[in-house]
């Protein structure tokens, strides 16, 4: 009940729920933590997907005064550029959707 936000649950139904799922956009302002005209003009788009370059995360990185968020983008950063890496130097969409 908890997961689906559904109060009257029965056993022998199976259960969906369509949500509000946040566009690219969106997820980069929450895990950043900056304005939307900052993301925005950072966004590229490398092949199919977007994305976003490293160089900026990194120099955000060091100018943010938010450790919390530091921890953040740096963690987004590792699975972008380790973890999961994509296109070289970028962090994919799916990697931020992962992250998120």
């Amino acid at each position: 009940m908890g997961l689906l936000r559904c109060s009257k649950i029965q056993a022998d139904r199976a259960y969906s729920k369509a949500i509000n799922v946040p566009t690219f956009l969106k997820k980069l302002i929450n895990i950043t933590g900056m304005n939307e005209q900052w993301v925005a003009a950072r966004i590229k788009q490398k092949g199919d997907n977007k994305c976003i370059p490293w160089k900026n995360l990194r120099d955000l990185i060091l100018a943010l005064p938010d450790t919390k968020k530091k921890v953040d983008v740096f963690a987004l950063s590792v699975y972008g550029l380790v973890v999961f890496p994509k296109a070289l130097g970028h962090i994919d969409k799916a990697d931020i959707d992962l992250f998120n």
